[in-house]
């Protein structure tokens, strides 16, 4: 005998509770959360610009230069862990918040996620040999992919990688703050222009 589906009681799947966590980091808390990844952003780039001073103006040996970080804790500068952990905030920051952008904003930002991937895959081979204790190409230190090529150039490449992942960052932030006609943004980002005066 075949039961009716209309004498079974209807189960609802839908969630009474409300956005998750990461809707609202993609919603209503977009904004700030964008300032802080921001703020990390900038900190870590004040570490390099300061590490670059050190080096080319201050005319420091690169062991010597760790940014200002490095004149505190030297140990931690030198760490793989502290320049993995970043790249892998990075990558979470730029992906968790990637759902709050929208039309040319979003293609922006995807860039900038794809280009911190490859960073973090850079990042990754250099702590696998500082876990390992063994450096590729019999190097005294390890070497991600672009330092086989430039042995010698850690912090421009550290720059490269951080201007080409920050530049496609801001032109985000740019056309997600101030949408292109005809897109609109599911968050509190974009800059309303002032009402009209009468």
């Amino acid at each position: 005998m075949a039961a009716s589906s209309s004498s079974m009681p209807a189960v609802s799947l839908a969630s009474k509770a409300g956005p998750g966590f990461h809707d609202k980091l993609n919603t209503q808390w977009h904004k700030r959360s964008l300032q802080l990844l921001m703020v990390v952003v900038l900190a870590h780039w004040a570490e390099h610009l300061t590490q670059a001073v050190q080096v080319f103006v201050l005319g420091w040996p690169r062991p010597q230069a760790g940014g200002v970080l490095g004149l505190w804790f030297p140990w931690m500068v030198s760490s793989e862990v502290l320049h993995y952990g970043y790249a892998v905030i990075m990558l979470a920051g730029i992906w968790v918040l990637r759902k709050g952008f929208t039309g040319f904003s979003r293609k922006w930002w995807t860039v900038a996620l794809v280009i911190q991937f490859w960073h973090h895959i850079e990042h990754g081979l250099l702590q696998a040999q500082a876990i390992l204790q063994h450096n590729l190409l019999g190097s005294p230190v390890p070497l991600s992919f672009l330092q086989m090529a430039f042995p010698k150039s850690r912090v421009e490449i550290h720059l490269f990688y951080n201007a080409i992942v920050f530049i496609p960052m801001v032109i985000g932030m740019y056309y997600h703050m101030f949408p292109p006609q005809g897109e609109h943004a599911s968050c509190n980002c974009a800059w309303k222009p002032a009402p009209a005066s009468a």
